[in-house]
């Protein structure tokens, strides 16, 4: 018999969501702290470097983290912008520079120092009366960003220009979410109004499975596979993320064709 797209998603989500699938996924270094206030530091440094090549991306990620020591958190909050720009003095992934965590560095400072946390910061942003997260992504954004000229920076892009904010959205879906991959933590931001980390891996898949229409993924793209998803997980809209998007980053799951038919939405 054949199964519905929403059955063979769910078919998706129960075979892949594992832990075995993680590496080589930034988010396995979410696994490394125990105490939200450290792992939301860690998840919003793995994520902010997740562009490039993989392995330059790991590396990165772990050269940050390791500068950072035991608590990222002690390490943003009691720090000097001094101390950070000598931290990170020889840091450097692709355009990134040592210069651009320090400032990053300093913005999570000052969050942490007026709300207490990250999860404070973006939830002061964050209205129950809106649709998405994306109002609280874009003045979480402006408030870490905002020792950068214009409060902006390419490491947690605003979505006020259209920007699909791939990696931002990432971040929001490891800690908000809570499943055998996602660890979470963020315990107030609901999870129904996520949005889908869209990179080109799930662009084609996506586009493959008739979820979108759009010819580039930007943030109309984004609004419009989320909203499909939803169709199917209204409570969770990027519940099948993880699974879809081994198919393009896991060494082994990659050489597999994928087990869902290319079949148009509502099939």
């Amino acid at each position: 018999m054949k199964l519905s797209l929403n059955s063979q998603l769910e078919k998706l989500y129960r075979d892949y969501t594992k832990r075995e699938y993680i590496d080589p996924d930034p988010l396995m270094f979410l696994y490394e702290y125990e105490e939200p206030a450290d792992r939301e530091i860690a998840a919003l440094i793995a994520s902010s470097l997740a562009y490039g090549r993989v392995q330059q991306i790991l590396k990165s990620i772990r050269s940050a983290l390791a500068v950072m020591g035991s608590s990222p958190f002690s390490f943003a909050l009691k720090g000097s912008e001094k101390q950070f720009r000598s931290a990170f003095a020889d840091f450097r992934h692709r355009f990134t520079t040592g210069e651009d965590m320090a400032l990053l560095m300093c913005g999570v400072r000052k969050a942490l120092r007026t709300h207490g946390s990250l999860q404070q910061t973006f939830l002061f942003h964050y209205s129950d009366t809106d649709e998405t997260l994306l109002p609280a992504l874009t003045g979480f954004s402006h408030e870490l960003c905002c020792f950068f000229p214009e409060h902006a920076s390419y490491l947690l892009p605003s979505p006020e220009k259209g920007s699909a904010c791939k990696r931002a959205n990432l971040m929001l879906r490891w800690l908000v979410r809570t499943d055998a991959v996602d660890p979470g933590c963020w315990d107030r931001v609901p999870k129904r109004k996520l949005l889908v980390p869209l990179d080109t891996h799930m662009f084609r898949i996506a586009k493959e499975l008739g979820l979108c229409s759009r010819s580039s993924a930007n943030l109309n793209a984004v609004l419009e596979i989320t909203r499909a998803f939803a169709a199917f997980a209204p409570e969770d809209p990027v519940k099948y993320d993880f699974a879809l998007t081994r198919f393009g980053i896991h060494p082994v799951v990659n050489k597999k064709k994928l087990p869902v038919k290319l079949e148009k939405k509502g099939a």
